[in-house]
């Protein structure tokens, strides 16, 4: 084997050496996404956080709101039963009153 030939063989076996370890590199990284994808799980994760924080506001602020609601329910409910109260007294002395216009009338 003359010198040429061995240098061209040379060349060749580091070739496919170099294009071994490029393509070993290549299946690492996709075999391993955390590593290749850090920065996705780090924006992934801090989106998770900001819906959690919206999530425990919204559940917040629906607390409040069902519990105004439940005052005004309890307010309306008082205001019926009183009306209803003052309606049956009414309805008592107009009946009393038509008994007493009954009894006066000859």
């Amino acid at each position: 084997m003359d010198r040429t030939a061995l240098i061209a063989a040379t060349s060749v076996i580091l070739f496919i050496a170099f294009a071994m370890g490029w393509f070993a590199r290549w299946i690492a990284t996709r075999l391993s996404p955390i590593n290749g994808r850090m920065d996705e799980v780090d924006r992934l994760a801090q989106s998770l956080h900001e819906a959690e924080e919206m999530r425990d506001q919204a559940i917040v602020m629906m607390e409040e709101r069902e519990r105004e609601l439940e005052a005004q329910l309890a307010e309306a409910q008082a205001d019926l039963r009183a009306t209803m109260e003052g309606l049956r007294e009414a309805r008592q002395e107009v009946e009393m009153m038509q008994a007493e216009i009954e009894r006066l009338q000859p």
